[in-house]
């Protein structure tokens, strides 16, 4: 697979105990991603953060939360993102979504170079 040197970057930002049909939210975003064949994802998992209740979750010890920030990044072609972000927006109760331009220097696998 290639991407084109402008490609997009799908950032949706939630929240570590967020599930749907019974799994956490961000590993069946993540599947659903893979199963529709985008370029690639990460799941990364915030130390604070808030969002539309500015409510504060934090890593700290003393107040160790069990809902951190999720941040998913899935970088892919415009056109595909838009198609996909209809297939999991009814699955995002809260949470923000962001969309904005991505200068791909390279996608490659370690298959590929060898």
């Amino acid at each position: 697979m290639t991407l084109p040197q402008t490609g997009h970057l799908l950032r949706i930002f939630i929240g570590e105990s967020d599930k749907y049909e019974g799994k956490p939210l961000y590993e069946w975003i993540l599947a659903q991603a893979r199963g529709h064949g985008l370029a690639g994802a990460t799941v990364l998992r915030g130390i604070m953060g808030f969002g539309a209740h500015s409510r504060i979750h934090t890593a700290k010890i003393m107040r160790l939360s069990t809902d951190l920030p999720i941040i998913i990044e899935i970088v892919d072609t415009r056109e595909k993102l838009e198609a996909f972000m209809p297939l999991i927006d009814t699955a995002i109760a809260e949470g923000l979504a962001t969309l904005e331009k991505a200068e791909v220097w390279f996608y490659r696998s370690r298959r590929e170079r060898d």
